[in-house]
């Protein structure tokens, strides 16, 4: 029954590929819906962030490079950490939604309900993987492009896998308890801050507090991008962090949601 659900889970994109593929389409040109700009903001918006940031940061509070990361600019160290985290964040706020959204559907008609937490984790990485990747293409005209950023698509991909966990497992739970969409935007506030994405780890001084830190995966993912990225180089410690983290992430979450998906429609 586990390894049934579980190859069941993992092979769905595969074994309903129309289906996923539909719904994927749908829900990503719904973002620009009625919209004049279009694609257009896919672009423009990593863009506009970068330079607010950099005139907040730079210009009104002086803060030129990081330690440990030569003489990177703060604002590019912030944005390499900042535009996966809001990929992971998107995914997990509209996860308390995902189903309860689609309610008269399921209830309605019979279909692989497990194909919605996967493409609600798909849209919002297709959606900032357009903006990391224009910041990519900038840093790499600056000379900072590297053999070590081959790495980067492992390290998202892990990211997605464990994204895509917490999203199967909010997803079904906010079926039967709804206060959850509160306590996961609370949630998810509290979790940026305790990131370091708009502050360097170098500024806690305590060791002992760092180490703290790596029990949050969030912060092992948004240092290794920065070291792929800006250092040409991968701490072990953190890889070490993200694999198992993700995998257990991943199928938990696909295991509980194959497991209580029955029960949806007579929720809903």
């Amino acid at each position: 029954m586990f390894v049934t659900l579980l190859r069941e889970w993992v092979s769905t994109p595969a074994t309903h590929y129309r289906l996923f593929h539909n719904f994927t389409r749908q829900d990503f040109f719904a973002q620009f819906t009625a919209s004049i700009g279009g694609f257009l903001w896919l672009f423009m918006t990593p863009i506009v962030n970068i330079i607010i940031y950099s005139f907040v940061f730079g210009y009104i509070f002086q803060i030129r490079a990081v330690e440990g990361f030569g003489e990177t600019q703060f604002v590019i160290f912030m944005m390499i950490g900042y535009l996966p985290w809001f990929a992971f964040a998107e995914a997990v706020s509209k996860s308390t939604g995902l189903l309860v959204e689609k309610a008269p559907l399921i209830t309605k008609v019979m279909f692989p309900v497990q194909v919605l937490p996967v493409v609600g984790t798909v849209i919002p990485y297709l959606t900032h993987g357009i903006g990391f990747g224009v910041l990519l293409l900038y840093l790499a005209t600056q000379g900072l492009l590297s053999a070590a950023w081959l790495l980067l698509p492992i390290v998202l991909f892990f990211q997605f896998l464990f994204t895509m966990g917490l999203v199967a497992v909010l997803s079904a739970l906010c079926v039967f308890l709804r206060d959850i969409q509160q306590m996961v935007a609370l949630g998810v506030t509290v979790w940026f801050f305790l990131t370091p994405i708009i502050y360097p780890i170098t500024m806690i001084q305590d060791e002992a507090t760092r180490q703290w830190f790596l029990l949050n995966p969030m912060h092992s993912f948004v240092t290794l991008y920065r070291e792929i990225v800006l250092l040409g180089e991968i701490s072990p410690i953190n890889l070490q962090i993200i694999i198992p983290v993700s995998l257990f992430s991943y199928f938990f979450g696909g295991w509980l949601f194959m497991r209580i998906r029955h029960a949806f429609g007579d929720v809903l």
